[in-house]
């Protein structure tokens, strides 16, 4: 009996149209790439993500770099990924981007057209979702590497050997999947928040406030957070001052591996979700 269900469920997954929903899927993610990155609306993303580039370049032109301060520049940089991207501008970034891919078009009253198309939900929404990630990790992903290239440009030999003789190589990989991991897990959530809200702002000011408090909460609990898988992949951990302490809280370690899959799981668990919630969506224009 079980190898008959399981032959079963095997021809039906076989039978499925999987070319045709890869190749919708690839002409939704290139419709929406080109609205996320070409937009003069996404104008404002771009000044989250490379707003510390800016203030990086100035002070490679202006400040002194000896070498006894490359400790101090290292530290700042993993501050400003620990703080900045992680808690704010990967967080602001990801709701400009994925908040519009479903309610932004509810509310320019276009997403009808893609729902009348012989289109399955579920392949506009993970279509939707890749091209969201996609424009995320372009914007945030080349800012870290533009960040760390200009921080220790300033060293000459003394940077290059720390780069490249030294930890820093090392710490550039684990800022780049920390950054990658928060769009991906931001950004599941708040394309499921999208559909939930007619405004996902103000939900979005409560995971914004859960992730800030999460350090302090049960262990059970820290589970359901993005920032808390985050933390544990920090190459360098910056204590905190002022309101900044509440976000470095010491917590149990976690092996990087198993913070990479406890993340992972949770995006695959919200993604299901939001399969699950797109199938029984209706547009009401009149009460948008």
């Amino acid at each position: 009996m079980m190898t008959e269900r399981a032959t079963t469920f095997t021809k039906s997954v076989l039978s499925q149209p999987w070319g045709l929903w890869a190749l919708q899927a690839r002409r939704v993610v290139r419709i929406e790439l080109r609205r996320n990155l070409f937009s003069w609306k996404a104008a404002w993303i771009y000044f989250l993500a490379f707003t510390p580039t800016a203030i990086i370049f100035i002070h490679l032109l202006f400040d002194r770099h000896r070498a006894i301060s490359l400790t101090e520049d290292t530290n700042v940089l993993a501050g400003i990924v620990q703080f900045y991207y992680v808690r704010l501008g990967v967080f602001f970034g990801c709701l400009g981007i994925f908040a519009r891919l479903i309610r932004g078009e509810m509310i320019e009253r276009s997403l009808h057209f893609y729902l009348l198309a012989p289109l399955r939900r579920e392949v506009l929404l993970l279509g939707k979702f890749v091209a969201g990630s996609i424009s995320a990790l372009l914007l945030f992903c080349s800012a870290i590497g533009a960040d760390f290239a200009l921080m220790y440009a300033g060293f000459g030999p003394a940077g290059r050997d720390y780069v490249f003789d030294g930890p820093g190589l090392g710490q550039l990989q684990a800022y780049l999947v920390i950054v990658a991991l928060a769009c991906l897990g931001y950004g599941a959530v708040f394309l499921l928040l999208s559909m939930i809200f007619r405004n996902p702002t103000p939900a979005a000011m409560l995971v914004l406030g859960w992730e800030a408090i999460n350090p302090v909460l049960p262990s059970l609990l820290q589970k359901i957070s993005v920032a808390s898988y985050l933390r544990h992949l920090m190459p360098i951990t910056v204590p905190g001052e002022g309101i900044f302490a509440l976000l470095t809280v010491e917590t149990e370690p976690v092996a990087g591996w198993v913070a990479v899959l406890g993340l992972v799981t949770l995006i695959v668990v919200v993604l299901a979700y939001s399969c699950f919630r797109i199938r029984r969506l209706e547009i009401r224009y009149t009460t948008e």
